[in-house]
């Protein structure tokens, strides 16, 4: 072997059959297939002998594999890689030894290093091409080429899937020896260890990389870089190798954070996290928006590395922070991201130093930020991340009000997921708080005035007794001018009489206190002649050693002071320790109410903190609660779920919300229903307890406690709730035993409670009427006993509970089962009988309801009802009677609470009994008669037709004629469906014809007390008791629901009174009455619709709220022809009652999904509301306006209302209406053609926008325009229009012309044509009346009775305004009268109303 070549590591593959100069090794020959075969079996034979230094010789057999990979048979390529792997592994046992032998020749060196780089070129070039053809394998589900390639193709991947870890475990056992003495003792040249890398970094790019299967994989790559980075200096090349991968493949953006983790923790490299988050940084933020694929990876990178080595981010991530201001949001949200998981694993706790302190409060600045960020998903994101910072307690509690507010806010923002983070961050703040939110705002407002108050009292008391203290140096400074003179005269000659009489003591310490005591005593001459003695007698010792200065005056007064102030420690110590034991224990008592003071002043500031909290919260509650009607489904999910996290966490003012949830169990969607009934099983179902009997009773509890003051639609909902639980076996049998104690009175417990239990039995019911039926004789002997009369509420709540007997489960299909039905002289209606003629003639509140529910429940359970109520009505009217007659034979006055007709009187609760129950008997029996009897017939009608059909088909088949039999099966079928519907109509008929010939028949019970219900309806004056007259009002409409010619007859007397009576009460019931009477007779109803809507308008707020709700059901179930009246019910969108203004803007939700509903009202609400003599503010109007304009979403909706609106300046006359168009035209998103009209119609308002507000709406409609965008020549249309607007607001409209002729784009073709009146200031506008007049006529009540019968009827009333029509209702004059004349009846299609 010739050692003078040497083997370089080629760029590419093909450089090794090139020559490169003298010393280079050059592939001689690349061997065919064929010859490959026996070539390896050579190699093997050489490795045997000469071991890895075989590749010398036999490099040439294997680079031609390598070359024709493609071609050569899966066999022959894994045995090339099974013998490589061998020599590869042999020569790094080999070197461990060689390395260490210093006497290795020059020659052996040379050839065991052209050996390993000729190794490992050849291993890691198999391992490529290996996991190449793994990769494409992969991504191929199918190969074309046949079942066999595939099988083999399959079969070669899984073995070098196998093969792969070994592999990289080789290498990294290579790379771990000191392969630095093969190159002389310096660094191993890059090519070797990018080779070796290569490898690595290869296979990091098959997308599978990442599976849990591969995780040893994962973790030979790691060790093998590791050692590359630690011994080879690879840390320069694998940061820019990462981050590149990083941009351009995104699955390995986990593996390298869990590598880069594990190398920084345990290979001691944490200088490449700083590199690496250097090297990201420095990408330019706009590059990075342009390439969303390569800054996903990074993202991702950023994210992982920082929930793994969060400490070592913190260090680095100032090269980061300058993408917060860049436009991607994902690099936004990952170093977000990053503060988040620093704040909570590194920047967490109390303990943290000032410069830590500063840094978290930075980044929740920063988080806090971007809390408002423009882009949703980076909003979105940092509320996840304060989610989860105050879940993991890491906010510090000086920031809880600010995110709390931010949290607040977000809760209106436009996107859906901003709001469901906003609402999960609200509800972490509630369950991770500080504070005891048990406590509602009024006590704790109370709780901290009284702390407060406490504080203050503390502070004055501390300010009173602190006495002034003057420390030793203040009171040396005060004595300084005197102690100066003092000594100032010893350098003075002596005077006559003045002898020095002091002498020193013996030693230092007996001076000192001569000298301290005279200073005491104030004696500073003798304390100073004193000092100049010792310091003469005791020089060197303390505190007499000090230099003499050449002012022997500066030191004395020095050793002076160092004697008064005490800096010089005295070595007697029983004076000093006195003084100091003095000293330490005012300090005690100095220090103790300071301790008091400022825990008082933590308290009260945390008393603060918790108030301001509270009242945030209470705010949120209310927002919250809005939002469970919102129109996004995933909104209302989250907020339910607040709810029940609010209410689990014991916060008082959750239980409205929970309430307010109830009657989503109606929704439509499905999601949302599952939602409620979940979190009511959450709620209810799941009761803390030891015992099954704990658990019952506080399921019970809670149950009952939700039901105080609740409305009637509540317990409508949570019935519905509750059976749904019954039916899916969900509520324990211990639960229902524990409600029928309550009932008996066997638990303890009191009459709310048992009342509640009697309505729990009858929710319960809905869904296993066994639950009543097995127990009817307990209801009936116990809730309708003779104690009924001290507890009516109790006995209705058990009509109500029997009642749900009635509702049977839907029978199976095709069966018709007959309906549950009781004896007529069972037990429960003998005692309803004696309940309720007992109770007629006792005074009380709640004996009407009760006697309400208990007629109902006669007519729907009883066998001969109307006998068991004629009985009722007998025994009562003869009690009445009875009483009257009493009343005439005693001659004491009439007191106020009797009625009197001038002979006699009678009880007014009495006769209010009695108008009652009789009005309730003549509702239940029309009720009776159009459903139970009417089911009834078509029961049997359909079994008679089953026979027949059955008998017939029997004959047809005993013929055996089966071609004519399927002929006569069809031809029975269809005269069936005939005969079916003849039926339908004939027994609607035939109930018909009862009520309106037989109820009211002179020979009938009711008809007799039809006289008395007139008389007091028609007698206010004489009948004066609003109850009374309430409860008459209320039969009288009840008797019009039985006939209609009864109905026509007294339906001036029903309006009357609804517009005439002066209680409230009375009005209320006629207008439901009414709405009652428009449903069953709409014909008859339909010329009185105008004092319907009037009744909107009431001063009485109950009686409007009642309209409101009646008219809603109306309109809404096209039972009342839509007329321009509706702007009665749109000026409810501003009633100062909330209920009222919720139910007009609920009316308006419903009315925009009934397709261009709201759209076509519009004009004739505007025309209205805008009318001077409506009386209708202009503030109010504008508001009105801004909730229907939302409804507004469709371009042709839009671009017709500009037209409309444009053309109605014409008609409009004053300025006020000019100035409500205008702004009903800002409130419209102005679309290109939207311009385009309002370009058109400028002669229609021209000469209106003088007005300085119209001017500036019309430029608030432009300015809104162009913040929209556009094309070019719409933006050119824009800016015509604005110097038209422009010129016209200041000169006129003779001025427009100008502004045509000097502007530099000119004036449409359709401006031009328009033949109007701009050319002479002189000619006015023409006034003519035409479709689009501003004020709608009233709609005529004179109508053609001849057309109207001969017109046929419609499916559906047609949403119609006068002020689109072209009809001939412009007379302004003709307005209805108070009580139309009687019309003609039109024929009704409708099926579904009732007769």
């Amino acid at each position: 072997m010739d050692a003078t070549w040497e083997f370089q590591l080629p760029l590419a593959s093909s450089d090794l059959l090139e020559d490169r100069g003298p010393g280079q090794y050059v592939v001689q020959k690349v061997l065919r297939v064929g010859e490959l075969l026996p070539a390896l079996k050579d190699f093997r034979a050489a490795v045997r002998t000469r071991g890895a230094l075989a590749v010398l010789e036999h490099f040439d057999p294997l680079y031609s594999l390598l070359h024709r990979f493609r071609t050569v048979e899966t066999a022959v390529k894994e045995d090339a890689l099974e013998l490589m792997m061998h020599v590869v592994s042999h020569h790094s046992n080999e070197l461990a030894t060689i390395l260490g032998d210093s006497g290795l020749s020059r020659t052996d060196h040379a050839a065991h290093l052209n050996a390993l780089k000729m190794n490992c070129y050849l291993l890691t070039g198999l391992a490529d091409a290996f996991e190449i053809e793994n990769c494409k394998s992969g991504l191929l589900e199918v190969d074309a080429s046949g079942k066999n390639k595939k099988n083999r193709a399959r079969i070669a991947g899984s073995l070098w899937e196998e093969e792969r870890e070994p592999l990289l475990r080789l290498l990294t056992q290579l790379l771990q020896l000191d392969l630095r003495q093969l190159w002389g003792g310096l660094v191993v040249e890059e090519e070797f260890v990018s080779l070796m890398t290569g490898a690595c970094y290869r296979i990091l790019e098959n997308p599978s990389i990442g599976h849990q299967k591969y995780r040893a994989t994962r973790e030979a790559l790691t060790h093998l870089l590791a050692a590359a980075l630690t011994h080879y200096d690879h840390m320069f090349s694998a940061t820019l190798k990462i981050t590149q991968m990083l941009q351009h493949f995104e699955h390995v953006a986990p593996v390298f954070a869990q590598a880069v983790s594990l190398w920084a923790t345990e290979y001691g490299l944490k200088s490449l996290v700083g590199e690496l988050l250097r090297e990201i940084g420095q990408k330019c933020p706009q590059d990075a928006a342009r390439d969303a694929s390569g800054i996903k990876g990074y993202a991702t990178f950023i994210t992982e590395l920082a929930e793994q080595i969060p400490a070592l981010v913190l260090s680095n991530i100032s090269v980061l922070l300058r993408h917060l201001d860049g436009e991607s949001y994902v690099m936004r949200n990952a170093i977000l991201g990053a503060m988040a998981e620093i704040l909570v694993q590194v920047l967490n706790g109390n303990q943290l130093e000032e410069a830590a302190c500063g840094t978290r409060d930075q980044f929740l600045g920063i988080l806090q930020a971007h809390v408002c960020d423009i882009h949703g998903f980076v909003r979105s994101r940092v509320l996840q991340l304060f989610t989860r910072i105050v879940q993991c307690k890491a906010l510090p509690l000086t920031q809880f009000q600010s995110v709390v507010s931010l949290a607040v806010e977000r809760l209106k923002d436009k996107s859906v997921v901003v709001v469901k983070n906003a609402i999960q961050l609200l509800a972490a703040f509630l369950s991770n708080n500080p504070f005891s939110c048990k406590l509602s705002c009024a006590d704790l407002a109370e709780l901290l005035k009284k702390e407060v108050q406490k504080l203050k009292e503390m502070k004055d008391r501390d300010r009173s007794t602190a006495a002034p203290v003057i420390t030793p140096e203040e009171e040396w400074e005060a004595m300084l001018p005197e102690v100066r003179a003092a000594i100032q005269k010893l350098f003075q000659p002596l005077q006559e009489g003045e002898e020095e009489v002091l002498e020193v003591e013996e030693t230092v310490e007996s001076t000192l206190k001569q000298i301290t005591e005279l200073l005491g005593k104030l004696n500073y001459k003798s304390a100073a002649c004193l000092t100049q003695k010792a310091l003469c007698c005791f020089q060197g010792k303390e505190p007499f050693n000090g230099p003499m200065e050449e002012n022997e005056e500066a030191t004395i007064l020095g050793v002076l002071k160092r004697l008064y102030i005490g800096s010089y420690p005295r070595e007697n110590s029983e004076d000093s320790s006195s003084d100091e034991s003095l000293k330490t224990a005012e300090v005690v008592s100095e220090e103790q109410p300071q301790t008091e003071l400022a825990k008082q002043e933590m308290l009260v500031q945390y008393l603060q903190d918790a108030y301001d909290f509270s009242v945030k919260i209470t705010e949120v509650l209310s927002l919250i609660s809005k939002m469970m009607y919102e129109n996004c489904v995933s909104v209302v999910q989250e907020a339910i779920e607040f709810f029940v996290t609010v209410s689990q966490f014991g916060v008082p003012q959750a239980l409205p919300g929970v309430r307010r949830m109830l009657p989503l169990i109606w929704s439509k969607e499905s999601g949302i229903k599952e939602a409620v009934l979940n979190a009511y099983r959450r709620l209810y179902l799941s009761p803390s307890g030891d015992s099954e009997r704990d658990r019952a009773q506080g399921l019970v509890h809670s149950l009952s406690l939700i039901m105080v003051d609740a409305s009637l639609g509540m317990i409508q909902c949570l019935e519905e709730i509750i059976s749904e639980f019954v039916q899916k076996d969900e509520i324990k049998p211990a639960v229902i035993q524990l409600l029928w104690e309550r009932f008996t009175e066997k638990s303890q417990c009191s009459s709310l409670e048992r009342r509640a239990a009697v309505m729990l039995l009858g929710m319960m019911a809905r869904g296993k009427p066994e639950i009543i039926g097995s127990n009817l004789d307990i209801l009936v002997t116990v809730g309708l006993s003779e104690k009924v009369c001290e507890d009516y509420c109790l006995a209705k709540e058990v009509c109500n509970a029997i009642s749900k007997l009635a509702t049977s489960p839907k029978p199976a299909a095709g069966r018709s089962t007959a309906p549950f039905r009781l004896p007529q002289d069972h037990v429960l209606f003998e005692c309803l009988s004696e309940t309720l003629s007992k109770g007629f003639v006792q005074p009380s509140g709640h004996w009407i309801p009760f006697m309400e529910a208990a007629v109902m429940l006669v007519y729907q359970l009883a066998e001969g009802a109307e006998e068991i109520c004629a009985h009722i009505l007998q025994v009562c009217s003869q009690r009445a009677l009875e009483k009257l007659q009493e009343a005439d034979g005693q001659e004491a006055g009439i007191s106020p609470s009797r009625v009197s007709d001038g002979a006699s009187s009678l009880p007014t609760f009495l006769l209010m009994h009695l108008v009652s129950l009789v009005g309730q008997v003549a509702l239940q029996q029309v009720v009776y008669l159009e459903v139970s009897v009417s089911a009834e017939l078509r029961r049997h009608r359909t079994l008679r037709e089953e026979e027949k059909a059955t008998k017939k088909l029997s004959d047809s088949s005993i013929k055996k004629k089966r071609p004519r039999s399927t002929g006569n099966e069809t031809t029975v079928e269809e005269e069936l469906g005939l005969v079916g519907a003849s039926a339908d109509d004939t027994e609607a008929e035939l109930v018909r014809s009862i009520c309106e010939t037989e109820l009211l028949d002179e020979n009938h019970l009711l008809s007799a007390f039809v006289p008395l219900v007139l008389t007091i309806c028609n007698n206010p004056g004489l009948y004066s008791d609003p109850a009374l007259s309430a409860a008459a009002a209320l039969a009288l409409g009840k008797f019009c629901m039985i006939s209609s010619e009864f109905c026509d007859s007294h339906l001036r007397l029903l309006f009357t009174m609804m517009e005439k009576s002066t209680w409230p009460g009375v009005r209320s019931n006629l207008i439901i009455a009414a709405g009652d009477l428009a449903i069953r007779f709409p014909n008859l109803v339909e010329p009185w619709t105008s004092h319907l809507y009037a009744r909107l308008q009431d001063p009485c707020p109950s009686v409007r709220h009642t309209a409101a709700l009646v008219m809603t059901q109306l309109i809404l179930k096209d039972m009342v022809k839509v007329k321009g009246q509706v702007s009665e019910m749109a000026m409810l969108l501003i009633d100062p009652e909330s209920t009222i203004m919720k139910v007009a803007q609920n009316f308006f939700n419903e009315l925009s999904n009934k397709g261009n509903a709201v759209y076509n009202l519009l004009p004739d609400i505007i025309s209205r509301l805008s009318d001077p003599n409506c009386g209708v503010e202009e503030e109010s109007f504008r508001t009105i306006m801004r909730h229907l304009f939302s409804y507004i979403t469709k371009d042709r909706q839009t671009e017709s209302l500009v037209e409309k609106l444009c053309q109605r300046f014409r008609t409009a006359r004053t300025e006020r209406q000019h100035r409500d168009l205008s702004y009903c035209l800002t409130l419209l998103p102005l679309t290109d053609r939207g311009l385009q009209k309002l370009q058109d119609n400028f002669d229609c308002y021209a000469d209106k926008v003088q007005d300085p507000a119209v001017y500036s709406c019309f430029q608030t409609v432009l300015a809104r325009f162009r913040r929209t965008g556009g094309k070019p020549e719409t933006k050119a249309l824009a800016e015509e229009l604005e110097q038209k607007l422009f010129a016209s607001h200041n000169r006129g409209l003779d001025s427009v012309e100008t502004c045509q002729e000097g502007s530099r784009t000119p004036m449409t073709e359709v401006a031009k044509q328009k033949p109007t009146g701009t050319g002479s200031r002189h000619q006015p506008l023409r006034m003519k009346k035409r479709a689009e007049d501003f004020d709608t006529p009233q709609p005529r009540t004179l109508r053609n009775h001849k057309y109207a019968q001969k017109r046929p009827p419609a499916k559906k009333a047609l949403v119609t305004f006068s002020s689109d029509e072209t009809s001939s209702e412009d007379d302004p004059s003709a307005e209805p009268d108070e009580t139309p004349t009687k019309t003609t009846p039109i024929t009704r299609s409708s099926a579904r109303r009732l007769r």
